[in-house]
């Protein structure tokens, strides 16, 4: 048996148990592919991520669900490079790291005594759903009328794909139950997707989006509790779809994580033009603690 030390840190929130869990190994290049896949099976959360050398960029950073292995994670890239700095491995403010959607730059700093971390996501992409909005409405304990019929069911992708469902009322987000199973038999398109409800009414005043993300059911989990990547989407969905008016850069709150008492936040900015809009990401995150596993 090998023992695995994995760092517990927290994304998206400067309180342990907020936000959203993340498992970091720091010494990825130690483990097989197989063996990343029983860590984080191990480790149970939604995501655990494996810092590994990089002939492209200064690091390269492999994500695993408890189910398989994903191109791009928003939290757990903050969670590692969070890590990285807690322990004296990262000296740069700006550098880069290579993913399986891209090499991607990062870029930390200090704000009232908080470190932040900012990644830039893959371009935005869209694909309409062509399916039954009373059906996706289903798929996570809603009817068809709680959704916004003001604007699209739609894919969209920042590195990972995503199925945006636009909600009227906050008051529906405490109600959602996903039936998991069956996200493929309605997500025909891309039935591998996970399943990210936003809505326009927000607890916090500064926020301007509030969402929920349940996951596909071939990762391992049910739901994330503050989504990087979706937040980007969020971001690019706005400007695409909600107020192509709004005058960029700009930069948009994303509030998750509530219903389930893990509730964060993630800064998304938007730039560029309207068709090659750029994304990235800001959020903070905090050291919770270290847990030793042992696999074969």
């Amino acid at each position: 048996m090998q023992k695995v030390n994995v760092l517990h840190i927290d994304a998206f929130s400067s309180i342990p148990e907020k936000g959203n869990p993340a498992g970091v190994v720091l010494d990825g290049d130690n483990f097989t592919e197989e063996q990343m896949v029983a860590i984080a099976s191990a480790v149970g959360f939604n995501e655990t991520a494996f810092v590994v050398s990089s002939d492209v960029a200064d690091f390269r950073i492999r994500y695993f669900t408890p189910g398989h292995e994903m191109n791009l994670c928003g939290h757990a890239t903050m969670g590692a490079v969070y890590a990285l700095k807690m322990n004296g491995l990262l000296d740069q403010s700006d550098f880069t790291i290579e993913t399986k959607a891209g090499v991607l730059p990062v870029r930390i700093d200090e704000r009232n005594n908080q470190l932040r971390i900012t990644m830039q996501h893959a371009k935005p992409e869209f694909q309409l759903f062509s399916g039954s909005r009373s059906d996706v409405a289903a798929l996570i304990g809603l009817h068809e009328e709680e959704l916004h019929d003001e604007y699209p069911i739609v894919y969209g992708s920042t590195g990972i794909w995503t199925l945006i469902v636009p909600v009227k009322e906050l008051a529906s987000f405490s109600n959602m139950t996903p039936l998991t199973k069956q996200f493929p038999s309605v997500l025909t398109e891309m039935p591998k997707a996970s399943i990210h409800p936003i809505c326009f009414e927000v607890r916090d005043e500064e926020s301007d989006m509030h969402a929920r993300h349940f996951s596909s059911p071939y990762s391992g989990t049910i739901e994330d509790a503050v989504t990087g990547t979706a937040s980007g989407v969020m971001g690019a969905y706005y400007k695409s779809f909600v107020n192509r008016e709004m005058r960029l850069p700009a930069t948009l709150i994303v509030e998750q994580g509530h219903e389930i008492n893990k509730d964060g936040r993630v800064f998304v900015h938007v730039e560029g033009e309207q068709e090659q809009l750029d994304i990235s990401i800001s959020g903070t995150a905090v050291y919770v603690e270290n847990i030793e596993i042992e696999i074969e």
